[in-house]
């Protein structure tokens, strides 16, 4: 898939039993170069069978974890369908995926756990967002990032406000006029015609914007993502009455929702929620350097993967590209480092990210300079 959810981030979190294989590689979508990457994936699958031996695995063993992967090679529609990177994730029991507009470098690790720190970009500064669409006929609600964009499900969401609270006169009485989202205030994107809304128009809006809110708080787990809405300009107000999300952006994409796709939707929520999340990154740095030499902040790998597993930290900071090797034992709560690695390391970098994410805690993945203190992480703890 194209795409990568939070909910499935914390899916490749979960655990499976036996060894994990986390493979990454950069793809091409045209040229010659879409013939090499089967080619780099066959060795990069050499590295993961040489790995996976020198774990003690025997040869039989070795094979059949590998069987499904190695059957990509066979696919003939695969390899034509890339985006700029390839993300493989796969135990004895699961095989997962992913086509990433993301370049990732060669790697393959492994662990006792899959190694997703590559991945966190995704969700850069938490990273990740959602969109609100709301119009006449249709709800609509997306879950993007910078670089990838996904609908939601809404079974249980009510369609149309005639559906939610069935308000016969709504068609007839309030009618909307769309245009273009670049329409000018003069001229707005979306026109009320026929006769000003009235009280009970209104009221009735409300009444199912009310309904929507109430179901908001069932469907988005992290209610720390910011929420963009989508409609037209005229809702935004009467939208904003009744909202309990805590996130909410101040502007809008104006325009019928119900007109744009996912990707163009996304396109336009961006630049809307870009100083959000860097916002909330300086405020992380500024808040680490405030803490730094008060006992609530570390840049120690080892305090900070403990941190992490014990739902102490607050922000992260990882860099990528590098790795820290070693291990962690929950039942001692011991943490070593090890320098060069040894079989069956993780990198601890990876972990004290994961765990933060799994524990309510914000990771932002970034280049080593931008890391406070120039080390490989930084914490911010909680307590």
């Amino acid at each position: 898939m194209n795409t990568i959810t939070l909910t499935q981030l914390k899916t490749l979190l979960s655990g499976y039993s036996g060894w994990h294989i986390s493979l990454f590689m950069p793809t091409h979508q045209a040229g010659q170069q879409t013939q090499q990457d089967p080619i780099r994936f066959k060795n990069l699958l050499r590295q993961a069978e040489e790995g996976l031996l020198a774990q003690g695995l025997r040869t039989p063993e070795v094979q059949e974890i590998l069987k499904p992967a190695q059957n990509l090679l066979q696919e003939p529609g695969f390899w034509p369908n890339q985006s700029d990177g390839l993300a493989v994730f796969f135990t004895p029991t699961a095989f997962h995926t992913y086509h990433l507009p993301l370049s990732f470098e060669e790697l393959v690790i492994v662990s006792h756990r899959f190694h997703l720190k590559p991945l966190l970009p995704l969700f850069a500064g938490d990273g990740h967002f959602y969109i609100l669409g709301l119009s006449q006929n249709q709800v609509r609600l997306l879950e993007g990032t910078q670089h990838t964009v996904n609908e939601i499900d809404l079974e249980t969401m009510p369609a149309t406000m005639r559906e939610a609270l069935q308000f016969e006169r709504f068609d007839k009485q309030l009618q909307f006029h769309t245009g273009t989202p670049s329409a000018n205030k003069d001229n707005r994107a979306a026109a009320f015609h026929g006769h000003d809304p009235s009280d009970e128009d209104n009221n009735a809006i409300v009444r199912w914007f009310r309904k929507i809110d109430e179901e908001l708080s069932n469907v988005i787990e992290d209610r720390q993502a910011p929420i963009v809405l989508a409609g037209v300009e005229y809702l935004f107000p009467l939208y904003k009455e009744v909202n309990s999300y805590p996130q909410l952006i101040e502007e809008g994409i104006p325009g019928n929702p119900e007109e744009l796709s996912p990707e163009e939707l996304q396109a336009q929520a961006w630049p809307l929620v870009q100083s959000f999340f860097m916002q909330a990154q300086e405020q992380a740095a500024a808040q680490y350097g405030e803490l730094s030499g008060t006992g609530k902040t570390t840049t120690d790998v080892k305090e900070a993967v403990l941190a992490a597993h014990n739902g102490r930290v607050e922000f992260l900071f990882v860099a990528l590209g590098i790795q820290v090797w070693g291990n962690f034992d929950s039942s001692s709560h011991s943490v070593c480092v090890h320098q060069p690695p040894e079989p069956g390391d993780e990198d601890l970098l990876n972990l004290a990210a994961m765990q933060s994410i799994l524990n309510g805690g914000t990771v932002y993945a970034v280049q080593p300079e931008q890391v406070p203190d120039h080390s490989p992480l930084a914490a911010v703890f909680r307590y």
